[in-house]
């Protein structure tokens, strides 16, 4: 019960901060250099998304203490802590950065995540304690972190269309000014997919050595799945080579990225153990 309370609250402040930063996305007195402290509206929106942030992790705690497991046992659970990890990654990129505008762009990719696990229908964890192993919670995890980082690359990778859009039609208005660079943006692509590719690679080893613990085979029953974790895996892979050896433009790896994010929600979507 006080883990539903939790998760409420923290839709509710994931909410506020949502609509904040959408509603001071065009404002140009929303505009800090890095050094700069927010102003007031800049700070209420980081406040409300901490508020919601410390109320997920505390259900995320509840929940893992009354399971006994980490909670990322069918698809509601690996949402949420997609959600809470993309959250993070966000006061992260803040306090190094100073991007206060990012939190129009990340914080209602967490919201809708999360929202949408309300919006699933509630499930029961029919997995044993056979299942529920050490190789369950590292390709879980693993798999998750991925997506994260897949999300990132996704991200960095519209705002990127975005500001190549702005240069090329000349409006360099306040919305491009407080946008990061061109530069800026096509690192985080490129990091960003180089952090999640081997989590990827880990997250179906360790999924094929689960499965080979559970069923006795490296291919499990759910091929389909792992089929499609290895499109993805391949994909990344040629993207990778791409940039690496070919020397692909940034506005190439950035359309890259957004398409291979369509595969990665395939992945989430498959998550149900």
């Amino acid at each position: 019960m006080h883990n539903v309370l939790f998760f409420k609250a923290t839709l509710l402040f994931y909410f506020l901060g949502t609509a904040l930063f959408l509603l001071n996305l065009w404002d140009s007195r929303s505009e800090r250099a890095e050094g700069d402290k927010p102003s007031w509206p800049q700070r209420f929106a980081l406040f409300a998304t901490a508020a919601g942030f410390v109320f997920h992790t505390i259900a995320l705690g509840i929940q893992l203490k009354e399971d006994g497991y980490i909670p990322l046992a069918d698809l509601q659970e690996a949402v949420s802590f997609f959600s809470w990890a993309i959250v993070l990654v966000f006061f992260w990129i803040e306090i190094r950065y100073h991007l206060y505008i990012l939190g129009s762009f990340i914080l209602p990719l967490a919201f809708l995540s999360l929202i949408s696990v309300s919006a699933l229908p509630s499930e029961v964890t029919t997995l044993n304690s056979t299942l529920l192993n050490t190789w369950f919670g590292i390709h879980t995890i693993l798999s998750v972190l991925g997506i994260v980082a897949f999300s990132i690359a996704f991200l960095a990778g519209i705002i990127y269309l975005i500001q190549d859009r702005f240069l090329k039609s000349k409006q360099l208005n306040s919305l491009y000014s407080r946008l990061p660079s061109l530069d800026l943006l096509d690192q985080w692509n490129k990091k960003a997919i180089l952090f999640g590719f081997p989590l990827l690679t880990l997250g179906i080893i360790s999924g094929a050595l689960w499965s080979q613990y559970t069923e006795g085979t490296l291919w499990g029953k759910n091929d389909s799945k792992q089929a499609l974790s290895l499109g993805v895996w391949s994909f990344y892979l040629l993207v990778l080579h791409g940039r690496i050896n070919i020397g692909w433009r940034a506005k190439k790896a950035a359309r890259l990225a957004i398409i291979g994010f369509v595969g990665v929600i395939f992945i989430f979507v498959s998550l149900k153990y």
